[in-house]
Formats: structure tokens, C-alpha cells, sequence
């Protein structure tokens, strides 16, 4: 199917003296969506005294709203369920005298576009910081007119990675086992210094040209599709950067939380669902802003939830994702965030949408997932959350001596809290993120603890999610330095000395760690055990941690032990699942074990065993 780039616009004005449309977004939408009402933002100089006329047929307005601020207005139209693909003119005029014209499309959709699946449990997600992966394209790496320029000796600056990097990738990453890819957001960042890492937008509509286009985003992620691997978005309705085309001529007086002047949050997280919580402190928490760089969006304003919510429909029908990652999820306004799931939801039934709510208590985590039946009665309609609770227990439970409730325990503790969670097998558990330290300096780069780590990664009953370098033991201070977390990878660039996906100049132990990575990502890609089995866990005994995941047709063990001895264990204690006498592989190592009445575990090691059931 012909697409239709964010660039191509064609406006006629009618006069030499004509009004003019800086703006109209979203440019383009779609014949066939579920949602029959699109709302259009015109943006030019004085443009709301502008009267508008179509004529096309399905296609009627029925509203024109406007604001304090002349140079917008919002055009309401309704499209009939059987509205065809086509174009029409969309007139302005004063006085009834024609100033100008902008020439309207609506496509087709692609075939099952409703129906997409979803990430799901089947997946491992893949999280890159684009600008810190591979430079595909040197041509852009500085762009005319974008002050914030190549600098690859800054931990902040731009360094130079790009989608045609990622895309460039693609075949690395499939043998590697991933499935999905999640990159820090793409569009437009025009800011002084500093905008690398996507959180702060300046146009919502826009590829930043560093990382290339929108018609180059589109072909990535038709790229990917085609070696098995979606693409999910990372999506920001809390914030947008200081230098957004609003902030310098804002739409009205509450498009900013505190009037456009910055204001920090709180970061009180529960107040949102605490019965207790002030009226002031509530506000301080959704309203204020996380820095002066990034004004608060005030989603309370209709126009503008509006489109905050047709700007994500428009990306996932333009772009073909397979999911998105909601940002700063609780620091929304909340009834903002459940029509905004809502729509996705209803228009692509079988999508995921994965939220990140930072914290460690998991009844504040639980609360934002779909199916959650909460005291306040507040319903969303988010699929999934970032399982923030397991990753702090998980570390906690590798970093602390074993005691009787320290070490394992908090582990075997923690998945107790999935009667909290509608669906716990939704969550998406990961073992680091762009905002966290390195993985394996927190583990004080022990390798037998970052093998534990990757394994009950992916053989949790989670969707598990890698941060691009991991697999190759990637370090960083434990105190947050998000330049130097998110750092170059190796063999991104042309003349590095170290290249992750040739192996040349990998130490011993990172090429161990990047076959680890592999065996356990195709695992997960292979086993539908792994995907979708049962689970059931035994409590930590003696410095061992041991569960299941199962089926009818077979299961897999997972040991740890975290010991500096072997560990000598009576099979009879897991005689309620585990079959006597049973044959099992260790998916570690390949060899075939034969189970007798004990089972040895090595000192500081993780077996892994898979049972065909007769």
C-alpha cells in the first residue's frame, strides 16, 4: 500500500494575501477505524476566524472549537462506517470568501490492521537507546537548524546511533532470540543540549531527522516484521520538552499544568490511589513537572487529550507497532489514561500496552492494569505494567546474604503478590532499564549471579525484556549516570575496537554471557512451557531457590544455588510434579540427566532441566 509521508501536505492558497496553515495534525488519518469522530488541530496565524466547508461523501463536520488563542482552531468531523479512501479539500474562508485549502487523505487500512497481535508472553522485548546503538547513517548525525549536535565524547551529547543502525541490526538481534524491539522514543527532540534520550518532544508527529524520517520508521519496522520482530513505541502523553512548538505560542491558559510555569512534582506515586492522600499533595504529584526542561501537559483539557490519544492511535496505524510503552504512566491524570487505553483497546483488540509505574510496592503497581478491580473503583484498560516489585526483589534476593527472611526468601516472597495483579503473566520483568544501573555492576560483576539473573528472567511467568548491551556484561557506576548507562555499543561505529556482533575483542566471559543470552532467549522463543506454562515454586532451603513452569506434556526445573558448596537435594521433596525415575536434558549444557533420589546442585550454579511427560 502507497503510504503518505508526515511531509507531504499540499495547501493552495487562494489569494496572495490569503490566511496561512502552519499546521494540521494529524495531517492524514484513515477510511474504516472503529472510532467514527476526528478531531483536526489547525494551527496559523489568526486562523480561527476562519469559517470551514467540506465536501466529500461520508465525510461532515460537527463542531468547530476554538480557544483564547486565535491561531488555533479544532475542526470535529464524523466519518461514516463506510467512508472510502480518498481525499477532499478542507476550505477556509472569511466573510465567505475562500482564503486557502488544505488537501485531506484518508487511506486504506492494511489488511487485519484491527485484529495486530500484540508483545505477549511468547516474547522477549528488546529496549535500545537509539542514539547509543548503531550509526547506520553518518549523514545525520548533525542536522542543519538542531543545535544539539554530534559529540560523542559527552555522556550527554548526541552520539550518533540512528533507525538505520537499528534496522541494520535486525539480523543480530533475531539469532540473538528477540522478538520484539522497544527503542526510546523517536520523534522530534530540537532542543539546545541534552536530547538524545526522546523524553522531551518538540513535534509529536515527527521522526527526529538524527534518527531519520517517518517514512524511514515506517520501512524499520517493516524490516523487522520481516525477521520476526515487532516493534513497540515508547509514548509520552505526561510531558513534552520546553522548546515544543506549544510552549512558544501555547493553545490556551491549561494546556500546562501550572500555567506553563514549571512547578516540580512530588513524586508522591500513592497519592493517586490513597484513601488518605491530600487534595494539595495529589496535585503536586500529577500536575508538577519532573524538570523546568519538561512542561506538564494538562490532559484535564479535552482538545488536548484529544490528541494526545489520536496521536498514538495515528502512530500505531502508521508505524504497524505491535505495542506501546506508556512513560511516566501514574503522572497522568488518571481518568485521561483510562480513555486513552480505552480507545486503543477498542480500536486494536488483541494489542498490548505495557505502563511504567515505578515502584517497589506491587498494590501500587497492580492498580493500573486492566481487569483490577480497586476500592475506588477506578478502571483501566492497560494490559500490562513494568514489574518493578520483582526486579527489586529479584536483586535483592541475588545480593543478600541467605537468612530466613533475607536472600531467596524475598524472591519466593514477592511472587506471592500475583493474587494483586488481574493477570501477573502479563507483566513485563526486566533486569534493567536506560534509568537503572547496569545489571552486572550491580551484581559486582560476579558472572554466577548474572547467570541467575537471566535465567529467572526468561523462565519467569513474565514477558521478559533485555536493555541492548546486557548481554555483553555492559557496566555502569551503581550510582545513576544515565550518560554512562547508556553507553555505546560495541561495534556501532565504524572503527570501534570491540564488536558485540562479529565477537571481535569480547572478553571470555562476555562471549559466555552473549551465548547464555542467546540459548535462554530461544529457549523462550521455542518452549511454549516457558510461554504459557504453569508455575509452582518451593521455598528456599539451605541457600537454594527451586520452581517449575509445567504442562501436560512436560516441564522445566529451575535450581539455584547460591552456596559456595554443592547442594545435595531429596527428589522426594519435589515428588507432587516431578516424575521418579524421569529422564531430563539440562537446557544449560545439553547433557541428558537421569533422575535418581537426590539431585546435585553445583556450588554458585543454575541448572536447568526439561522433562518429556509420558
Amino acid at each position: 500500500m502507497k503510504q503518505i509521508l508526515w511531509l507531504s501536505i499540499s495547501l493552495m492558497a487562494a489569494s496572495a494575501g490569503a490566511a496561512t496553515i502552519d499546521r494540521l495534525e494529524p495531517a492524514f488519518w484513515w477510511a474504516g477505524m472503529k472510532e467514527p469522530s476526528l478531531q483536526l488541530m489547525v494551527y496559523g496565524k489568526g486562523i480561527q476566524h476562519s469559517d470551514v466547508s467540506l465536501n466529500y461523501p461520508g465525510v461532515r463536520i460537527t463542531g468547530i472549537q476554538k480557544t483564547a488563542n486565535p491561531n488555533y482552531l479544532f475542526v470535529d468531523l464524523q466519518l461514516a462506517a463506510d467512508v472510502q479512501p480518498g481525499q477532499f479539500d478542507l476550505v477556509f474562508s472569511r466573510s465567505g470568501k475562500e482564503q486557502s485549502r488544505y488537501q485531506y487523505r484518508l487511506l486504506p487500512r492494511r489488511a487485519g490492521s484491527a485484529e495486530r497481535q500484540g508483545f505477549s508472553q511468547k516474547d522477549t522485548i528488546y529496549l535500545i537507546t537509539p542514539d547509543r546503538f548503531v550509526n547506520g547513517d553518518p549523514g545525520n548525525d548533525s542536522v542543519a537548524g538542531m543545535p544539539d549536535r554530534l559529540d560523542r565524547s559527552n555522556p550527554g551529547g548526541r552520539h550518533g546511533g540512528d533507525i538505520a543502525g537499528m534496522q541494520q541490526a535486525l539480523p543480530y538481534l533475531q539469532q540473538l532470540g528477540i522478538t520484539q524491539i522497544w527503542p526510546q522514543p523517536l520523534v522530534e527532540n530540537n532542543s539546545e543540549a541534552y536530547s538524545y534520550h526522546g523524553y522531551g518532544a518538540t513535534d509529536l508527529y515527527r521522526i527526529d531527522p538524527r534518527f531519520g524520517s517517518n517514512a524511514s520508521y515506517q520501512a524499520f519496522v517493516a524490516a523487522a516484521k520481516k525477521h520476526g520482530i515487532g516493534v513497540i513505541q515508547d509514548i509520552v502523553v505526561n510531558h513534552i520538552g520546553v522548546d515544543h512548538w506549544w510552549v512558544k505560542d501555547v493553545p490556551s491558559n491549561d494546556w500546562l499544568n501550572y500555567g506553563g510555569s514549571f512547578q516540580p512534582t512530588n513524586h508522591a506515586r500513592t497519592t493517586v490511589q490513597d484513601p488518605y492522600a491530600s487534595d494539595a499533595d495529589k496535585k503536586a504529584f500529577v500536575d508538577g513537572w519532573f524538570v523546568d526542561s519538561m512542561p506538564d501537559l494538562n490532559q484535564r483539557n479535552p482538545l488536548l487529550a484529544t490528541y494526545l490519544i489520536q496521536n498514538s492511535v495515528w502512530w500505531v496505524e502508521y508505524a504497524d507497532l505491535s505495542g506501546i510503552r506508556e512513560d511516566t504512566y501514574p503522572y497522568a491524570d488518571k481518568h485521561f489514561l483510562t480513555a486513552w487505553s480505552k480507545r486503543l483497546m477498542t480500536e486494536y483488540p488483541n494489542f498490548n500496552i505495557v505502563g511504567e509505574e515505578w515502584s517497589a510496592n506491587p498494590q501500587v503497581v497492580s492498580y493500573w492494569q486492566r481487569g483490577k478491580q480497586n476500592p475506588d473503583g477506578y478502571v483501566s484498560y492497560t494490559p500490562s505494567m513494568m514489574d518493578f516489585p520483582l526486579y527489586y526483589a529479584l536483586l535483592g534476593a541475588l545480593t543478600a546474604p541467605e537468612s530466613w527472611d533475607a536472600g531467596w526468601v524475598k524472591l519466593y516472597e514477592a511472587l506471592a503478590n500475583d493474587v494483586l495483579y488481574p493477570d501477573p503473566t502479563n507483566l513485563v520483568l526486566f533486569e534493567g532499564n536506560h534509568d537503572t544501573a547496569r545489571l552486572f555492576s550491580l551484581l559486582d560483576n560476579d558472572l554466577d549471579l548474572y547467570r541467575m539473573a537471566l535465567v529467572y528472567l526468561f523462565t519467569s511467568p513474565r514477558i521478559p525484556q533485555l536493555y541492548y548491551g546486557t548481554e555483553i556484561l555492559a557496566k555502569s557506576p551503581k550510582q545513576r549516570d544515565d550518560g554512562l548507562v547508556r553507553s555505546d555499543f560495541p561495534g556501532g561505529w565504524a572503527g570501534d575496537d570491540r564488536n558485540a556482533f562479529t565477537g571481535k575483542g569480547l572478553t571470555a566471559q562476555q562471549q559466555q554471557a552473549q551465548q547464555l543470552v542467546k540459548r535462554l532467549a530461544n529457549l523462550r522463543k521455542q518452549q511454549q512451557v516457558l510461554q504459557q506454562g504453569k508455575m509452582k515454586h518451593f521455598s528456599p532451603l539451605d541457600g537454594v531457590y527451586s520452581y517449575a513452569r509445567y504442562n501436560d506434556k512436560e516441564q522445566i526445573w529451575v535450581f539455584f544455588n547460591k552456596n559456595s558448596s554443592d547442594s545435595l537435594l531429596q527428589q522426594s521433596r519435589f515428588a507432587e510434579l516431578m516424575p521418579a525415575g524421569a529422564k531430563a536434558t539440562n537446557l544449560l549444557t545439553g547433557q541428558a540427566v537421569q533422575l535418581g533420589s537426590q539431585l546435585t546442585i553445583p556450588a554458585r550454579g543454575t541448572v536447568l532441566l526439561h522433562i518429556l511427560l509420558p
